[in-house]
């Protein structure tokens, strides 16, 4: 991995906390940890599945609708929305998670950003549901990002923190596929609010809400007020979170890559759903809800399949790099299908295909992030959020160069879909293939 020159310094700054010892033993931070009872994982999915359905709603399928609103015809729009936030994201994601590393109080250093990101990120959304034009609602997208990206990041640190090796591919399948579902739902509610743009954005976030909540109160954050602070803040530190020594963390560092380019393949392929339905099934955006539910429902099999199935496989075969190179392959074949649909059928078996695909990935390379994680005792937090870049890095870019890519060839109103699906799939197995250059885990 390349680190651009401006970053020198704060690599090397990032490599000496690295190599720092910890002044204060961290409960359930090293290897040796308990296993987690079913009752804890239970609430841990639901809080997850909550979480996710006010995250990715208005990416499925919200946004669509409120850019459409505001500014018919311009579906180019959408993928720049989306891009800022998802770059806001990256930007303060980095600089949270050492953040979160650093908050000591009764509750916690994860409760309180579990809360507050909940909060932002519930504010974020209604702004985006009163937007009164483009700039309002990409506005909204930012607040909303910054809230949820950190709810999922901090649930995903607690997990690195508080799960065997032996329970992380089972619990990253069932993690994998509520993620899968989430967006189901998501279309759900937009077919069923559409008309009203404050519930259609509303109604997602409370039922984060109601559903994280109890995990919250149970999840066994323990005091953190007399941790030791492993070093203070700076502008130098705080730059150093977001690099890391790719020669001191290869496996990291491969795994990092990958899932950058497995993840730009996913975006490319969900961004302009709604309009590429439109544009197959030859019917307006706002009359693609029932299609995008219907497909929708139907994939959740795939997504739950290959999420759970590919988890406990890699669990119990304790091999993890062959799930996701077929996970790749899965996903691109699924692909080439969705490039010649011209029916509601094709997009059907395309969409369940593809979703097996993301989620044996999701949930594989998930465990395969937790099995290589570094500094689990004092960095969790810093090289989840550095993690979650490869998956908010493609967000921020992917839906831009999307808009590029359909306007290739295109004629009138009809995009070029074709291109954007083949680089898609491209991409997918391109990084499937660097994840297999990690030597700690099979």
């Amino acid at each position: 991995m390349t680190i651009p020159e401006g970053f020198r310094a704060a690599e090397k700054a990032a490599h000496l906390a690295g190599t720092a010892d910890a002044t204060t033993t961290i409960p359930n931070a090293g290897l040796d940890v308990p296993r987690a009872k079913k009752s804890w994982i239970t609430l841990l999915v639901v809080g997850l599945f909550g979480a996710y359905i006010a995250f990715v709603t208005p990416i499925a399928i919200s946004l669509a609708y409120r850019v459409d609103n505001v500014a018919p015809g311009h579906e180019e729009y959408l993928g720049y929305v989306i891009s800022i936030g998802a770059l806001a994201s990256v930007l303060f994601g980095p600089i949270a998670g050492q953040l979160s590393d650093r908050t000591r109080s009764r509750f916690g250093r994860r409760r309180p950003w579990l809360v507050g990101g909940a909060l932002v990120g519930t504010i974020g959304l209604l702004v985006i549901g009163l937007a009164p034009n483009v700039f309002v609602i990409g506005v909204g997208w930012v607040i909303s990002q910054l809230g949820w990206s950190q709810v999922l990041n901090n649930i995903t640190t607690v997990m690195a923190e508080k799960l065997p090796e032996d329970q992380r591919g089972r619990v990253a399948g069932m993690t994998g596929a509520v993620t899968g579902i989430a967006p189901v739902f998501g279309a759900i509610i937009g077919g069923v609010v559409a008309a009203n743009p404050v519930l259609l954005m509303m109604i997602p976030a409370a039922i984060a809400l109601v559903m994280l909540t109890p995990f919250i109160l149970i999840m066994g954050d323990p005091d953190s007020r007399q941790f030791e602070v492993k070093a203070p803040l700076t502008l130098r530190t705080a730059l150093a979170g977001f690099v890391f020594n790719p020669m001191k963390y290869r496996d990291f560092g491969w795994n990092w890559i990958g899932r950058v380019l497995f993840f730009f393949g996913i975006t490319l392929g969900s961004t302009f759903t709604a309009f590429f339905y439109a544009s197959r099934l030859d019917i307006p955006v706002d009359e693609t809800a029932g299609a995008v539910a219907t497909v929708g429902i139907i994939s959740i099999f795939g997504v739950a399949l290959g999420a759970i199935l590919s988890g406990w496989l890699s669990d119990k075969l304790r091999r993890r790099k062959p799930f996701v190179l077929a996970s790749s392959i899965i996903f691109a074949a699924g692909s080439i299908v969705l490039i010649s649909a011209d029916s509601l059928l094709l997009l059907v078996i395309g969409s369940v295909i593809t979703n097996l695909g993301i989620g044996a990935f999701g949930a594989v390379d998930q465990a395969l992030m937790l099995d290589v994680l570094p500094e689990k005792a004092t960095d969790a937090g810093r090289f989840v959020n550095i993690f979650a870049y490869a998956t908010s890095l493609p967000q921020a870019i992917a839906p831009a160069l999307g808009s590029a890519l359909i306007l290739i060839g295109a004629t009138g109103n009809e995009k070029n879909y074709v291109v954007l699906y083949i680089a898609a799939a491209v991409l997918a197995v391109i990084g499937a293939l660097l994840i297999q250059r990690i030597k700690a885990v099979r």
